[in-house]
């Protein structure tokens, strides 16, 4: 018995029955499935998908904006945080600029509370819309007869139509919960290739729901400038689509390892997509697809500095007191002249230039020392932005280079 049980000892040695192989390491998967179906958004404009909690202490406030993407560029500025490595030191940061035209208030939305959540109850237009806010309402502006909300706006010439709009707002204040305002840009003043205004609704936050109300009446055919929204040192969200880049294999859309070099029938492929059983392949596993003009929501961007319509020195610093404005030498390229209102974001945004970005205000009550630091502007660049700009300002270059034929021609 001791000798039959050395043998297969010994034999189990030699042919090692109790061990496999397997892969020597393991490693995490490759893209993230919490933003699955990666195909193409419905809609160009980014959507507020969740508002700010309402806080009845706080005066009547709107709590998002509307804004198109211009550019990006670079500043220097000293860091304020006590404890950190970086603190008194001067850092180069990019930011982006987002220019945000004046947007017109042109309804009132009233919501109630249902057992399945929200449910418009009252909606009340102004008495005058714009043609620009109208083309939204139309697949054919040309051909159609423009007769859209027409007798809304008689509603406030007469006495009858007056009362019922008081009724409508008097059952608003009673029965509803939130309060929205209905908003459009003004394409006109983005010199971009758009006829169409863009529509959302925004909601009130702060006060009661008669404040709400009286506020948002206030509005009416009322610009809304994006300073009444926010401030320097104020972190934001962002919410757009981002750059389309069309079909994408499983190497470029989520990150897999390339197979080795000999490998049949090409290597930017994922070798093994599933067991035999489940005879199916799981919705886990890499596959090519639509990459990119995905909708998207990044959280506490920070405000660097609020600009003003027609200000010269929109880009002067107290350190930089140059005189010259946000737009850079030539322009932000494939963009252009900032004419309108702008905001600074610290860092990046989606989608490309052009891009149409809802601005929100913050979900979240900030108390960490990087979200309170205050922002200390040194330099802005302008520079041109189309090759390796030299010069911030034309009179700096003018100064350098000297004056050219027609600038000579027209000082003759």
């Amino acid at each position: 018995k001791q000798w039959y049980q050395r043998r297969v000892a010994i034999t189990a040695g030699e042919f090692n029955f109790s061990k496999m192989s397997h892969r020597k390491f393991r490693a995490p998967r490759h893209g993230s499935l919490g933003f699955l179906p990666r195909k193409r958004c419905a809609r160009h404009r980014g959507k507020v998908k969740t508002f700010p909690k309402d806080d009845k202490t706080k005066p009547c406030h709107l709590t998002a904006f509307m804004g198109h993407k211009a550019g990006m560029t670079h500043i220097l500025r000293e860091v304020d945080r006590v404890g950190s490595r970086s603190h008194k030191k001067e850092v180069v940061e990019a930011v982006t600029i987002i220019e945000t035209p004046p947007m017109i208030a042109v309804g009132v939305v009233g919501y109630m509370e249902t057992p399945r959540g929200l449910r418009s109850f009252k909606t009340v237009f102004a008495q005058h819309i714009s043609d620009e806010c109208k083309r939204r309402f139309y697949k054919n502006w040309y051909r159609c007869k423009k007769k859209a909300h027409t007798r809304t706006g008689q509603k406030w010439a007469d006495e009858d139509g007056k009362k019922s709009i008081d009724a409508d707002f008097d059952k608003m204040t009673k029965y509803c919960v939130a309060i929205r305002v209905l908003c459009h840009t003004q394409p006109k003043l983005f010199k971009l290739q758009e006829k169409k205004a863009n529509i959302m609704e925004i909601q009130i936050n702060g006060g009661e729901m008669a404040d709400k109300v009286a506020f948002a009446r206030s509005l009416l055919e009322k610009p809304i400038s994006v300073k009444d929204l926010f401030a320097q040192n104020e972190l934001i969200d962002v919410i757009g689509v981002t750059r389309g880049h069309g079909y994408n294999g499983v190497t470029f859309r989520w990150g897999t390892k390339k197979l080795p070099r000999k490998t049949h029938k090409g290597l930017r492929k994922v070798a093994c997509i599933g067991a035999w059983h489940p005879s199916r392949v799981c919705f886990s596993v890499p596959r090519a697809g639509q990459y990119g003009y995905h909708h998207r929501t990044e959280v506490n961007k920070k405000v660097y500095r609020v600009g003003v319509k027609g200000d010269p020195n929109s880009a002067s610093t107290a350190f930089d007191l140059t005189d010259k404005p946000i737009t850079p030498m030539g322009g932000f390229s494939h963009y252009g002249q900032i004419n309108e209102d702008f905001l600074m974001i610290k860092g990046n945004v989606v989608g490309p230039r052009k891009r149409l970005l809802t601005l929100r205000k913050s979900l979240l009550v900030h108390t960490k020392r990087v979200a309170l630091e205050k922002i200390n502007l040194k330099y802005i660049d302008t520079a041109s932005k189309w090759g390796h700009g030299r010069f911030q300002t034309d009179a700096e270059k003018k100064a350098f280079q000297g004056l050219l034929k027609k600038d000579r021609e027209a000082m003759e």
